[in-house]
């Protein structure tokens, strides 16, 4: 069991979170034209809130993630909801080949920071759009290390100028970056908040 197999039964009620991934939802929404034809990908999906969030609004949805807790978790709620256009996949793109099937968008929360190696999931996210697609990654702004802690291996954040040059550099294009929500959280000194980004992107060919 992994950490978030551990901490998946308790994940969505942790205060916050809900209301992070409406304001996320919100902000893909005013940002990329999504229509209910459109093939979704969200990846490191968790137990889907982001996708819950958009899916009124998306056609068929692919939630992928590594955790077999919070897919256990997100069929539930999905059986729950009776939704039938939302499909749990246990993946993990360090590890697995991509599924067959290509998407017209791939979005991410919260997710990006903790894969080692960025500019080689931004080519996978590259290959699995089609044309035109677009990709939405929502994560933290570089910060001290305080967010999680001393023992955290991932990234602290990212370097907007930074991630967008990588994006680039994987073949998209129309690259923006915006602050969309503060995250709040006690750290060993005392509560911050830790701006989170969306980044937008397009695979135009």
């Amino acid at each position: 069991m992994n950490e978030f197999d551990a901490k998946a039964k308790a994940w969505d009620s942790t205060p916050g979170r809900a209301e992070r991934a409406r304001t996320v939802a919100d902000a893909i929404r005013a940002r990329v034209p999504i229509t209910p034809d459109l093939r979704a990908l969200e990846y490191g999906c968790g137990t889907g809130l982001l996708s819950f969030a958009l899916q009124p609004r998306l056609g068929r949805i692919t939630l992928a993630d590594s955790s077999a807790g919070m897919l256990e978790v997100l069929a539930q709620k999905i059986s729950a909801a009776r939704i039938r256009n939302m499909v749990p996949l246990r993946l993990d793109l360090s590890a697995d080949p991509p599924p067959a099937e290509r998407f017209q968008i791939i979005y991410t929360l919260m997710t990006l920071h903790h894969i080692p190696d960025t500019a080689g999931i931004l080519r996978a996210f590259f290959r699995m759009l089609e044309a035109p697609g677009y990709l939405c990654i929502a994560d933290l702004d570089r910060e001290d290390g305080s967010f999680h802690g001393p023992d955290f291996t991932g990234h602290q954040g990212f370097d907007r100028e930074a991630l967008k040059t990588i994006a680039l550099q994987a073949g998209f294009g129309d690259v923006a970056c915006e602050t969309v929500f503060q995250v709040a959280r006690e750290t060993a000194a005392d509560l911050k908040h830790f701006p989170l980004f969306l980044m937008t992107a397009r695979r135009r060919d």
